[in-house]
Order: C-alpha cells, then structure tokens, then sequence
C-alpha cells in the first residue's frame, strides 16, 4: 500500500527496477546510471520522511503493514505465554497480555492488537478494548506487581469501543480505575505508543514512569477525523484538524506529554520489521535498567509528580 506522498518515491524506485532489468535483458552497461538514481531517490527518501506533515504522520501510523503488539512480542521477548480474561465477563480479543522475557529478564507485556486482514481486525474489534479488556490488563499489572515483574504496555487504539453495551459494563469506570491503580504500582511500568493513542482507550494503559512515543505515531484526546467533524461538521478538514491538535511524538515531547522517541526505519516501521523490533528492544532494555536503579518509594513519586506537572493552570 502506497500512501500519497509516497508515490514519486515509487515512480522512481520502478524507473530503477526497469533500469535493472534492463541492464539483465542486455549487455548495456548501466552500472553508473543505477547507482546515481539509488543515490537519488535515498535523497528524496530522506527528504521526504524529514519533512511529514502532522497528518501523514497520522497516516504513516495507521498502515496496514506496520506491526502490532504481538508482532513485537514475537520479535522481543522469549518464552512468552499469552494470559487471559477478566476473571468477571470475558476475554477481551483487542487487549492482549503475557509474560516473557526481555534477554532473560521477565516482563509483563500488555497491549491492543488491531489484525493484519479483515477477519483478524474482526476478531480483535479493530484494536477497540471492551471494559473487560482494561480489567484484564489491570489484572495482569497487579499479578506482575505481586512477583515484581517490570509492565510494558504497546498502546495501539483508535479509542476505547464506543457501544452501548460497553458503556453498560462501565467502561469509563474500567478505563478510571486502571488510571487510579497504574500510579500507584510498585513495579517499573513502560508505555509505549506504537500506532496510534487515541482518548480514553490509549491513557487506560498508559500511565507509566516512562511513556515513549515511535516517530511515525500521535497521541491525543480525540482523531484528526473527529475533531473535524465536530468542528467543521465535515471529515474534510482533517488535514488542519491535525495541525491545529500537534498529536506528533515531536509535539508532545516538546509539550512534556512524553518522556521520549523511538526512531523508526527510513519510510516507517513497515519497512524494515526486524529492525524496528532491535530497536524497541534496546529501548526498553535500557530504560528498565534506568528505572531498576530507583528506589520504589520514589520512582512512585516520581511518576506522579510527572503527571501532576502536566498542563497549565491560570488563576
């Protein structure tokens, strides 16, 4: 799948495939001509990825093939085992959780997972976690917090399920307690926003000593798409939605909202999976040894001061 602004990249990438063939179909010698269009569409690459509008940004953290909770499990951790239910309703398929290892350290991973195809998006509800999902997660969290394992929570929502029924099994009051609880655990937690942080569904796993952000990702109360329909009554002027809302790593690390960025491949996370997962890996690995060396009394501390800090107050 191409995105808009990805298209001259492709124009140019076939010109070198054609450029290639030809060079196998023929004895002419094109050697030089190659490497200057590989030299030139790394350069427009570079250029291109530098220079992401707020909404493609948005776009790039929405691709079909970027991965997902589990596929950086996969990728990470060692001797995971999956676990589940709420122990009260169900098994909630779009919050999944397990513990496994990180080079032989236990982790407690929590996440929503989205599906690669229609019948998988299906099953998982889209990544939109029913309350049973948050009590779930919270379950694992007080389980990892009971034998001192480390929680990483992989946020990847369009938003918490909006249906009547959800609503009905206390969906706010799911998402609140988990924020409640989450401040006051004993273990590191880690959150990490690895497509999309929308509202509710995103902050009722995402209260952590360290919340990072994958540079092709965003992170707000509400999509570009909504808040232009409430604003213009119209899903047209998502484009100026998602500049007026700054919902980019950039913006919210420059806005306190986030403590750090994880630098994704040239072109996104898609491109290059094994790589993305090295580096998320290393990322945690570092910052759970960071956070190991804090005395659990202050890392607390801390973590609620982070939050208290956040926004303005004028009297």
């Amino acid at each position: 799948m191409l995105l808009d602004f990805e298209q001259p990249i492709a124009s140019l990438e076939d010109k070198l495939r054609q450029m290639q063939q030809l060079a196998l179909d023929s004895d002419v010698d094109v050697a030089e001509a190659v490497e200057a269009l590989r030299a030139k569409i790394e350069t427009l690459k570079k250029e291109t990825y530098a220079n992401l509008t707020r909404w493609q940004r948005v776009q790039l953290s929405r691709h079909p093939e970027r991965p997902y909770t589990l596929d950086y499990v996969a990728g990470m951790a060692e001797k995971f085992v999956e676990l589940h239910g709420d122990r009260t309703v169900g098994d909630d398929k779009a919050m999944v959780g397990g513990l496994g290892e990180l080079d032989g350290q236990p982790v407690m991973f929590i996440g929503q997972q989205k599906g690669h195809n229609t019948k998988q998006r299906q099953f998982r509800n889209f990544g939109m976690p029913n309350p049973e999902g948050y009590r779930k997660a919270l379950r694992l969290m007080k389980m990892a917090e009971k034998f001192n394992v480390p929680v990483v929570t992989l946020i990847d929502t369009p938003g918490a399920f909006p249906g009547l029924e959800a609503e009905e099994r206390g969906q706010g009051e799911a998402i609140a307690r988990n924020l409640k609880e989450m401040f006051m655990l004993k273990v590191p937690v880690i959150c990490v926003i690895i497509g999309e942080g929308a509202s509710g569904g995103a902050l009722g796993i995402g209260i952590g000593d360290r919340v990072l952000m994958l540079e092709n990702t965003w992170y707000s109360v509400i999509s570009p798409e909504n808040c232009s329909t409430i604003l213009w009554r119209s899903w047209d002027y998502k484009e100026q939605a998602a500049e007026a809302m700054k919902p980019t790593a950039t913006d919210m690390l420059q806005a306190g909202l986030i403590d750090g960025i994880v630098p994704e491949p040239l072109g996104g996370a898609h491109t290059d999976v094994p790589q993305m997962v090295a580096i998320l890996k290393q990322t945690l690995l570092d910052t759970l040894k960071e956070l190991a060396a804090i005395p659990v009394e202050e890392r607390i501390s801390q973590r609620i001061d982070k939050f208290s800090a956040m926004g303005v107050v004028v009297e």
